[in-house]
């Protein structure tokens, strides 16, 4: 028999982790709150949000306490900078070439880059990144909701680093 806990603490982390979201503008503060939320539990501290980004704090609950949101206008000056400071910076996204998630290994230094709901990411945003995953569909419509997307590629980012 089980017991049922709660809302159950989460495991400790051993280092921080070296994992950075970058949000192109979403149209929806509800994806944009998921995400921090998934942030959150994932141990991830910070967030790169451009448009006019707001929270729903009912939705980010304790995420937008513990995650730092960094607004910016754009993305590429950005994306340029984390990586000098040594980032791989890896857009999630449909594209030629593209990988998928399945076959990744993140590099622990790394920025997943989320792209606009509708549009995706820009051609100059795209020319930023070091490397493009995609989720693997299997029906319709053809590719999944941002913040669902941004979840499985933050929860196999910390598959393979769980310790941080």
């Amino acid at each position: 028999m089980f017991e049922h806990l709660r809302h159950k603490p989460g495991s400790s982390l051993l280092r921080k982790r070296e994992l950075v979201i970058a949000c192109s503008a979403f149209r929806s503060r509800v994806n944009l709150s998921s995400v921090v939320r998934t942030a959150g539990c994932c141990g991830v501290e910070k967030i790169i949000a451009c448009g006019n980004a707001k929270l729903d704090p009912k939705i980010a609950r304790d995420g937008a306490e513990h995650v730092e949101i960094e607004m910016r206008r754009s993305l590429p000056p950005v994306l340029k900078k984390m990586r000098e400071d040594g980032y791989t910076i890896i857009a999630l996204e449909q594209a030629t070439h593209s990988k998928s998630l399945h076959e990744i290994s993140f590099p622990r230094k790394s920025v997943i880059v989320l792209g606009n709901e509708r549009t995706g990411l820009k051609e100059d945003e795209l020319a930023c990144v070091d490397e493009c995953v995609e989720i693997p569909v299997w029906g319709f419509p053809h590719s999944y909701n941002v913040a669902t997307a941004g979840a499985m590629a933050m929860y196999e980012y910390c598959k393979q680093f769980p310790t941080g």
